[in-house]
């Protein structure tokens, strides 16, 4: 791949090269209003520009680009940098055209949670304390199936900032569904009169009429375990969870011809450019969540990053440029580190999201899963753009399930969905199961 020359000069404007705190000790202190600050595009079309103004910490960059995602926001350029104690970073984002509406202020307020005080240890680059454990909640409603049901239902949550942790979905012979919600809140608000009464009014008024009951209480733990999935077959576990996939698994992933033309991802590291810094250029299909299944393989492999180029998609590909080092302040010239580094990052670039269907006895049920980052979070958004994908399809969703699966390779967050079968789709048709697959599978990468 030709190398890609970086314009990284003080005073450029428009870009993050022209910061000012970097270097300096600001005033102590916890993070001010105007360490994140969110513009709106000066004209209708242009995106909105998050900058964050910050003390650097190990996986801010993951964190930030987490929260963005969950919030529904497409990147569709970046610039970053950091003196390893000041980081400053610009992101220029669009909301997808499926994502739930998007509130602005809550963007701002969690963002600001994320960033570093001003301290000793945020000086010196220390982890963070480990944050205390969220209380969970028990949603419960019953009302009529009907198709999108679950989508519906997961798009208030979205909204209201409510993260769902598992999921129990039963269906009765007469057309009723009694589902149990186990949630979390991010603004830690729930355990409140007004939060939970606010939640079950907007519930109730996408339920409708068929909605007999809603109710929101305590389950009585906190969240600092997650459930292991129940079994999956030795085939479909093979399938998902392979380091490497084969031609065969590349073809069970149901892709469709214009998406296999673009599956190739180029990756470099490249000792020479920089006497402090390695330089690692990707360049591969752009997808949903592109920026943060980098910043998660990073965090995860505990790289930090001086300064990088996030640029424009062109013809449906991603480029980025990233001056990156150890967290020893050294660079990457081991070179079996390197092929580590660059076989994960080929490997996740292509397929971040696992997707197949699988046969439960007599059943159809389609899987999903995600790598999951060493501190134990799953990838925002898959329970609702997975049900997003199958409302679209007209499939009704007998039960789903969420879970966590460890492999040598680590940890991988699981969905699982029972299809029911409809007149319109024969879910025993191989090129209908296809058609399931490729559509979850479009959906989730944002295509």
């Amino acid at each position: 791949m030709k190398k890609r020359e970086m314009e990284v000069r003080k005073g450029e404007s428009g870009g993050c090269w022209s910061y000012q705190a970097a270097g300096s000790v600001p005033d102590i202190g916890g993070p001010s209003e105007d360490a994140v600050v969110i513009q709106k595009g000066k004209k209708q079309g242009d995106p909105f520009v998050i900058t964050v103004n910050c003390p650097d910490k190990a996986g801010l960059g993951c964190d930030i680009c987490w929260i963005i995602l969950d919030f529904g926001l497409c990147i569709v350029k970046g610039d970053f940098t950091t003196d390893g104690i000041w980081c400053y970073i610009v992101l220029w984002v669009f909301p997808y055209s499926t994502s739930p509406t998007v509130r602005w202020s809550n963007i701002k307020e969690r963002l600001l949670a994320v960033c570093p005080a001003f301290s000793v240890s945020a000086y010196l680059n220390e982890p963070p304390p480990k944050p205390v454990a969220s209380p969970v909640y028990l949603l419960t409603f019953c009302s009529t199936d009907r198709t999108g049901l679950l989508n519906d239902v997961t798009r208030v949550l979205c909204e209201l900032e409510l993260m769902i942790q598992r999921v129990k979905v039963t269906t009765t012979p007469d057309g009723r569904v009694m589902d149990l919600f186990f949630i979390t809140d991010n603004l830690e608000l729930l355990h409140t009169k007004k939060r939970r009464d606010d939640a079950c009014d907007k519930l109730h008024a996408v339920l409708g009429d068929s909605c007999t009951s809603v109710d929101i209480h305590s389950a009585g733990y906190n969240k600092d375990s997650v459930p292991r999935i129940s079994s999956l077959s030795q085939a479909a576990s093979k399938e998902l969870f392979r380091s490497e996939l084969s031609e065969k698994e590349v073809h069970s992933q149901a892709l469709s011809p214009d998406v296999k033309k673009l599956m190739h991802a180029s990756v470099m590291i490249d000792n020479s450019l920089s006497p402090a810094h390695s330089l690692l250029q990707i360049s591969c299909v752009d997808h949903k969540g592109f920026l943060y299944d980098i910043m998660r393989i990073l965090k995860d492999f505990n790289i930090q990053i001086a300064y990088g180029r996030f640029s424009p998609v062109n013809k449906g590909h991603r480029d980025l440029d990233l001056f990156i080092r150890q967290r020893d302040g050294l660079k990457i010239v081991d070179t079996e580190k390197q092929d580590v580094l660059i076989s994960r990052f080929k490997l996740e670039m292509l397929h971040p999201l696992r997707v197949i269907i699988t046969n439960r006895g007599p059943d159809t049920e389609l899987v999903v899963a995600n790598p999951v980052e060493l501190s134990g979070r799953g990838r925002p958004m898959v329970f609702y753009d997975t049900t997003l994908a199958l409302k679209a399809l007209g499939i009704c969703v007998f039960s789903a399930e969420i879970g966590r699966h460890v492999t040598d390779n680590g940890e991988w967050e699981v969905y699982k969905f029972l299809l029911e079968e409809s007149c319109k789709y024969k879910l025993g048709s191989m090129v209908v199961k296809n058609q399931i697959v490729d559509k979850v599978r479009r959906t989730l990468m944002g295509w």
